[in-house]
Order: structure tokens, then sequence, then C-alpha cells
């Protein structure tokens, strides 16, 4: 096969790599029942610990351990604000984006903003002389580990069974004796942890830096793939694998003569417009878990 070709398949595997790993968390959280809007803010939070505590330590594996504590904070946070105190599921998830995003550009000028940022140590690529199999520790994590782990557990396990159940029927679940409140908080810190870890691959991982938007978007075309997949592990593996093949295949065809006269603007929103397009074939007819973005009070 082409060496071109290989190469793309690589990119692919790194591209779709947060966005697997925070989208199986949102999956996770709604599949309770909880819509987590605070994805956007919890990546870029994780993204922002991960590389400032990397700075601190000089090391990366730090840089993810303090990005998965914060993200899982993050998600405690959100259930805090939809389970404990009864805010609109909407409100609370953009209020802590909007909350986690202000923070970390605060910090950030507050720490580098009179220079240049810093370069950080970050995970090393293995196998570098394979070109698709040239990847990060955690992009084989992600597709091998917790991915399958995340499958098996929503449907074999459980704990599983349970978070389903308050998904789909909070009062049923209640009655036969499930803890709703402490199945959802868990959901969410999970879900958490999951975002976070997935901004940190961008920090510790692609870039070796920290840089303002860095998360650009993601956190929103990830909730997007958990309702293409239908609150599914492995479409959303697929789902990922695709937005990843097109966004790889745009910055191919960009330093490529052919495409030298279509805007960049145009090769840039390309991913985006598949996505829109598959919600619009798949998106219909859906079924929603049995309790979405519906608040439950023990009576």
């Amino acid at each position: 096969m082409d060496l071109a070709y290989l190469a793309l398949l690589g990119a692919m595997l790194t591209i779709a790599t947060p966005l697997l790993l925070a989208a199986l968390g949102e999956l996770v959280c709604e599949r309770a029942g909880l819509l987590n809007l605070g994805i956007e803010g919890t990546m870029y939070a994780g993204a922002f610990s991960g590389f400032a505590v990397a700075h601190q330590t000089g090391s990366p594996w730090a840089g993810l351990v303090a990005a998965l504590v914060v993200g899982m904070v993050a998600g405690l946070f959100v259930g805090l604000l939809t389970i404990g105190l009864g805010v609109n599921q909407h409100v609370a998830g953009i209020g802590t984006t909007l909350l986690l995003i202000a923070s970390c550009d605060f910090i950030n000028r507050l720490q580098y903003g009179g220079g240049s940022v810093p370069k950080v140590p970050k995970f090393e690529l293995l196998l570098k002389d394979t070109p698709v199999a040239s990847q990060y520790l955690l992009t084989y994590v992600a597709f091998l580990v917790i991915a399958p782990v995340v499958f098996v557990t929503l449907r074999a396990t459980g704990f599983g069974l349970r978070l389903r159940a308050v998904g789909e029927n909070p009062e049923a679940a209640d009655a036969a004796g499930v803890r709703v409140a402490g199945t959802r908080y868990a959901a969410l810190a999970i879900g958490g942890t999951l975002m976070a870890a997935g901004g940190a691959f961008l920090t510790l991982a692609l870039l070796g830096s920290f840089t303002l938007n860095i998360t650009n978007g993601r956190g929103w075309v990830c909730i997007a793939l958990v309702i293409f997949a239908r609150w599914r592990v492995i479409p959303v593996v697929a789902g990922a694998l695709l937005f990843a093949f097109v966004d790889a295949l745009q910055l191919q065809l960009v330093i490529t003569s052919a495409f030298s006269g279509v805007p960049r603007e145009v090769m840039i929103a390309l991913p985006y417009v598949v996505v829109i397009v598959a919600l619009a074939v798949t998106g219909r007819n859906l079924t929603y878990p049995g309790a979405y973005l519906q608040p439950y009070r023990r009576s």
C-alpha cells in the first residue's frame, strides 16, 4: 500500500483518540440520563491542567494524572449543580464550560502571558518505524482498553445495568433499591475523567504545549457523535474514526496542488459538515434514553 495512504490511516487514529475518549465519557453520562454540556470545558481544563503540571514536574504522567483528577472534579461539579441543586442541565453544562475555559485562560495568562508558552515533556510514539502502528500509548489504551471496557461494563456488569436503568426509568430503579443520585454522580465522575483524558492527549501527546482554543469545538463534536451512534459504544468508535478520517484527509488535500484553489476555511469546515450530514441521515426516529434530561427527586 502507498505510504501516503498508510500515513493517512495513522493520522486518522491519532486524530480520533481525543474524540473517542471524550465521546465515551459523554456516552456514560447520557446513558445515565444526563446531558453533560460541560464536555468542552472539561476537555479544555484537562488539556491545560495536564500541560501545567507536566511543566512543573517534568513528567507527562504527572500531567495526565492531574488532568484525570480535574476531569473527575468537573464531572462532580456538574453533578452538584444538576443532581444536588436541580439546576437545568443545559444551563449547568454551558455554565461549567464557560467557567472552566475562562479559569484556564486566566491562569494561563498569569503564568505564561509574559512570553512564549513553554514546551513540556510529552509521551513518545510507539513503533515509530511502522506508519499506521506508530501511535501514542494513549491511542492504544483508548481503542484497545477503554472502549472495550465501557462496552462490557454497560452491557454485562451490575454497575452498567444500574446505570442504564437509572437512565431509562429512575423511579423503577429507585424502587428496586438502586441509588439513583449515587449512580448518576458516578457516571458524571467517570465521564469527566474520560473527557479530561481526551483534552490531555492534545497537550501531552500531540503538541507538547498549550494554545488558546486548543479543543477547537471537539467537545461539541463528541456530543454529536454520541447522538449519531444512538448511545452505543461501537458506533461511537466508528463515528470518531469517520470524523478523524475526513479531518486527516482535508489536511492532506490542502498540501496537494489539485486543491490549492479551495479556500482554507472550506477545507477546515469539511469534517464538521460531514458530522452534520451524518446526523441528518441517521438522526431520524431516535429513541433517547427514557429519562434523558429529566431530573429526579425521590418522593
